[in-house]
């Protein structure tokens, strides 16, 4: 075990409710106020972000005002999903615009960002995974998929999109490679976790070499990677208002063949999607097997995006109808048995088990005295999370982040929800934010049972890397939450911690320690997703009309019958 020291808060580090709901009115003043300043954007005025949809915002921390909130966070993003800027640009500074402050922290993260850039046969295909010289390459001089989502992103956002359709692309074109690991052959619809550009000095010629998984550590095919290249599909398509690319018959035989893989039948009892260890962002063994919530949060984000992707011919129309079939039961599974407030976790406490017929309460058969410890003081009196993982007889209590960012943004939490758990992130900010922002999760495995479930991992060691370590890139996913729930108090906050140590640090890959304190001891500097994840959340903070392109709004369709979260009600 590693004996890495764990950094206690300071004495009087958290202000009080009172103190944060006065800062929050303040900032909440400037924040609407700045909306109002012109933006060449080209804007469905029919549907468009009114005055009055942004500055009605309300931020007040009582419990009294959550579902007030909720309702407004609705209506903002049903506006903000409707905007989209092809080629405008954000306000912040860039080495390609005429007044950059070379000494400011935007250029310094744009000109990172830049040099990260992969080209193809004179074309920018993506950005690698890290620049960091000192340390050996491994697999971090690849362009990942999941890794190159921010940087999309800010370069959309930059009106630049050229770079990510030509990324679309190569990559839609990897998914049709033969794959095979081990004699096995790999479905047609799997999407690369990373590719490469070889270059053959003798014949100068330059080829891709791309990686589904057989060079992976532990071999584990990405399951996220499909779903990120539909989210970013639609994100190109809202940016640029260009649907002449999703409309190309590859493109849409590319989404079908992933989403063949995601609908499937098969013997599942439940409308999430069984996983192995390793297949997403947390790639290692980290006890996410089963049905873990970023993936299951990322593919219903997916699916609601193929939505509004897939053409209206008989091919879409069919997978529209699976689509609308799986969102049904998805949603309501995931509200019912994912959902963890005050009142469910007495709920938990108090199951009884080995219930049987179709009246069981305890449906996953969760023995109570599995409830860690920990989980009982994490939880708030007003807040509430989705957990990450429920499969039978097993309920994982940890918080995830990106599994909860991404469930407010695809409207997979109810507004009500998501407040709770906006109210959760600065109920815990000391344990979830702390001196860099985001824990990957919380809290860290330790001792037996981090031997028993990580298997000895000498990288993920308690409060280190994937377990429980700070990684700066998730600072886009909460600013995007925070936009969306009418929140941007938190977002900022957030963003000057960053600001204070990301450029000194020289940009790195995770930091360690129970606040985030150090540098990861095996990070990698120069981390791009590090550099263009502060520049798509800077970005999207200084011109909120962004979120649309990483936000949906809530389909009234998908309303579940019935509500489990109590947080907001007395």
């Amino acid at each position: 075990m590693s004996s890495f020291p764990i950094e206690r808060p300071q004495k009087g580090s958290l202000k009080s409710p009172e103190a944060l709901a006065s800062v929050a009115e303040k900032e909440e003043f400037n924040f609407s106020k700045a909306l109002d300043r012109p933006r060449a954007l080209n804007i469905d005025r029919q549907r468009s972000c009114d005055d009055r949809s942004l500055t009605d915002l309300s931020v007040g921390f009582s419990p009294r005002h959550l579902v007030t909130k909720a309702d407004i966070t609705s209506r903002v993003v049903e506006h903000l999903d409707h905007l989209h800027s092809p080629l405008s640009k954000s306000g912040i500074n860039s080495p390609r615009s005429g007044t950059w402050d070379p000494h400011s922290l935007t250029s310094e993260a744009w000109e990172a960002l830049r040099r990260s850039l992969v080209y193809f046969r004179g074309q920018p295909v993506g950005t690698i995974a890290a620049l960091d010289s000192s340390e050996e390459n491994l697999n971090y001089d690849q362009v990942f998929v999941r890794d190159f989502v921010p940087s999309a992103l800010a370069f959309l956002m930059h009106g630049e999109p050229d770079i990510v359709k030509n990324f679309i692309l190569k990559t839609l074109r990897l998914q049709s490679w033969e794959k095979k690991i081990d004699r096995f052959q790999l479905a047609e619809g799997v999407m690369p976790a990373s590719f490469k550009v070889f270059h053959d000095p003798v014949r100068n010629h330059e080829t891709l070499i791309a990686d589904f998984g057989e060079s992976a550590i532990g071999r584990v095919a990405p399951v996220d990677s499909g779903f990120w290249w539909i989210i970013l599909l639609r994100a190109y398509t809202k940016s640029t208002g260009d649907t002449s690319l999703a409309e190309q018959p590859e493109c849409q035989k590319g989404m079908r063949l992933i989403l063949s893989l995601c609908l499937s039948e098969g013997f599942d009892t439940f409308p999430t999607l069984l996983c192995a260890d390793g297949c997403c962002m947390i790639d290692r063994r980290m006890g996410v097997y089963g049905y873990p919530i970023e993936i299951q949060a990322l593919f219903f984000m997916a699916l609601r995006c193929a939505l509004q992707l897939l053409k209206q011919d008989d091919e879409g129309k069919e997978f529209m109808e699976k689509i609308l079939q799986r969102l049904h039961a998805l949603s309501y599974h995931m509200k019912s048995h994912f959902w963890l407030d005050l009142k469910q976790l007495n709920d938990v406490y108090r199951f009884k088990t080995e219930e049987y017929s179709h009246t069981a309460v305890n449906k996953f058969n969760v023995i109570p005295e599995s409830l860690p410890d920990w989980v009982f003081d994490f939880m708030p009196q007003y807040g509430g999370y989705f957990v990450g993982n429920v499969s039978p007889a097993r309920m994982d209590f940890r918080w995830f982040c990106l599994g909860n960012c991404v469930a407010i943004l695809s409207c997979m939490a109810t507004p009500e929800q998501s407040t709770a758990i906006m109210d959760l992130i600065e109920s815990r900010w000391e344990e979830l934010i702390g001196e860099m922002p985001v824990k990957v999760c919380y809290p860290a495995l330790e001792n037996h049972e981090w031997m028993i479930i990580t298997g000895c991992d000498p990288k993920n060691t308690r409060w280190s890397y994937h377990n429980g370590g700070s990684w700066p890139v998730l600072v886009w996913l909460l600013t995007a939450a925070a936009i969306k729930t009418g929140r941007p108090q938190i977002a900022r906050r957030a963003l000057q911690i960053a600001e204070s140590k990301l450029l000194k640090d020289n940009w790195p890959e995770y930091y360690d320690g129970t606040l985030g304190r150090y540098v990861g001891k095996q990070a990698r500097k120069f981390q791009t997703w590090s550099i263009a994840g502060y520049l798509a959340a800077r970005m999207m903070l200084d011109d909120p009309s962004h979120l649309g392109l990483v936000a949906l709004e809530e389909d009234r369709q998908l309303k579940p019958l019935l509500k489990r979260s109590n947080s907001w009600t007395f």
